[in-house]
C-alpha cells in the first residue's frame, strides 16, 4: 500500500463536567463525546528515503516535529523498526483551537493509517493505549462514535448513536487557550453541572428532546465572559429554533441541535449575515 486516504472527524461535547484537579496537574472529567460529520482529510503516502514529512493547507499549523500527526507516525514507526519515508498531508476543515479535537483526530487518523499501511495488526484498543501518550482526546478519536469519557478523557464507555437531528457548528473568529480555561476553572466552586446520567438515558431511549434539554458545559463559566461572541451565537441559535445550544470543549466553537431542517438553514443564513463566525457547518452526528 503506497497511499492511504482517511477522514479525521471532529467531536463535540454533549456534556462536559470538571470533577477535580489531580495531583499530576490534570483534571478528572465526566463527558459525553460525539463525533460529527465535519472532518479533515489525512493522506499518507510512502516516500523514497526515511524522512517523515507533514504538509498542511494552513500556515496556522506547524509542519514540524511538534505536529501531532508527525509524532504519531514517528512513535509507531520507531516502535516497529519501520525505516521508510512517509508524507502526511492534512486538509483542514475542523476548526483549529476550537474545542473539537482537530489535532487529536488528525493524530488518531495517522495512527490508524500507519497501522494499516505497514500491516502492524494492532487492535483498536492497542492503538488507543498508545494514543493517550500523545493526547487525552486521541483514544476517543480512535474509538469514534458516541462515548462517555472519564479520567482525563481516556476512560471510555461506548454508547449507541443518539437520535438523528441537524447540528449547526459555528466557530467565531477568536481562539481560546485550553490552558487558560483549565487554569481558571475551580471545580469546587462549580454551581451547575450536567446530568450525565440523564443524558445517557436519553441517548439510550432515543429521546432527542430530553437529550437536548440535558446539554451542558461547565467550561462556559470561564470562556463565555472572556468572549461574549459565544453567547451571541448561542442566543441566535436558541431564538431561531435550536432545541439547545452550548459550547464544545474549552471553546470557542458553539453547536446547536435542531429537529427542523428549515429552521437550521435559516439560522445558518442569519449567522452568515451577522458575520459572527469564521467557520460554519450544517451537519449531523456520525
Amino acid at each position: 500500500m503506497d497511499k492511504l486516504e482517511l477522514k479525521a472527524y471532529g467531536k463535540i461535547n454533549l456534556g462536559l463536567d470538571v470533577i477535580r484537579k489531580r495531583p499530576d496537574g490534570y483534571h478528572d472529567l465526566d463527558m459525553v463525546m460525539q463525533m460529527v460529520d465535519v472532518y479533515d482529510d489525512v493522506t499518507l503516502t510512502r516516500l523514497e528515503g526515511t524522512e517523515i514529512v507533514v504538509r498542511t493547507d494552513t500556515a496556522v499549523l506547524s509542519n514540524g516535529k511538534d505536529n501531532l500527526a508527525y509524532m504519531a507516525a514517528k512513535m509507531l514507526m520507531d516502535e516497529f523498526g519501520i525505516v521508510q519515508g512517509l508524507e502526511i498531508t492534512i486538509r483542514k476543515r475542523i476548526p483549529i483551537a476550537g474545542g473539537m479535537a482537530g489535532g487529536s483526530s488528525d493524530c488518531a487518523a495517522t495512527l490508524t493509517g500507519v497501522n494499516q499501511m505497514f500491516n502492524l495488526e494492532l487492535s483498536k484498543e492497542e492503538l488507543m493505549e498508545r494514543g493517550v501518550r500523545l493526547g487525552a482526546d486521541v483514544p476517543y478519536c480512535i474509538l469514534g462514535g458516541t462515548a462517555i469519557a472519564r479520567g482525563i478523557g481516556e476512560i471510555l464507555t461506548p454508547l449507541p448513536t443518539p437520535p438523528k437531528c441537524h447540528v449547526i457548528i459555528a466557530k467565531p473568529p477568536v481562539s481560546v487557550s485550553t490552558a487558560f480555561v483549565y487554569g481558571n476553572i475551580k471545580p469546587d466552586e462549580i454551581e451547575k453541572r450536567p446530568d450525565i446520567e440523564a443524558m445517557v438515558s436519553a441517548i439510550k431511549a432515543q429521546d432527542l428532546y430530553k437529550l437536548a434539554k440535558s446539554l451542558y458545559n461547565v467550561m462556559e463559566d470561564i470562556t463565555v465572559p472572556q468572549y461574549p461572541v459565544i453567547q451571541e451565537i448561542k442566543t441566535i441559535m436558541l431564538e431561531n429554533g435550536a432545541l439547545n445550544s452550548i459550547m464544545s470543549g474549552s471553546g470557542p466553537t458553539v453547536f446547536g441541535l435542531y429537529d427542523d431542517i428549515e429552521k437550521a438553514e435559516q439560522t445558518v443564513k442569519l449567522l452568515k449575515a451577522k458575520g459572527l463566525t469564521e467557520q460554519l457547518y450544517l451537519t449531523k452526528f456520525i
